[in-house]
């Protein structure tokens, strides 16, 4: 069952070194600080000169940009279908949260 294979709760702890993203996502630290700038991602940084750290939907995020980007779409398509894709996401993900902590 894919419930016993999600954790929301640890899910929703999750921050990630943009370092780390770059690695696993395969994309250079430098786009994704564009990408940053741009607002089309957000790191959780909370302090000047601090290293940016990324949740989950960012990450999930950069991965369907990737998708898009690497099928032909330009930047601005892709990242239009993926805030649709993001939305559903999050709104799936805080049913979770919401079923998991009724039931415990």
């Amino acid at each position: 069952m894919i419930e016993s294979l999600f954790d929301p709760k640890l899910v929703s702890q999750l921050k990630v070194t943009i370092g780390d993203v770059s690695e696993v996502t395969g994309i250079p630290q430098r786009k994704l600080r564009y990408w940053e700038d741009k607002g089309i991602i957000k790191s959780s940084e909370t302090k000047q000169g601090t290293t940016r750290k990324f949740d989950y939907f960012n990450i999930k995020k950069i991965l369907l940009i990737k998708e898009l980007l690497d099928e032909g779409f330009t930047l601005e398509s892709s990242v239009k279908k993926v805030e649709g894709r993001i939305k559903n996401l999050e709104e799936s993900f805080n049913k979770l949260q919401e079923k998991r902590t009724t039931s415990e």
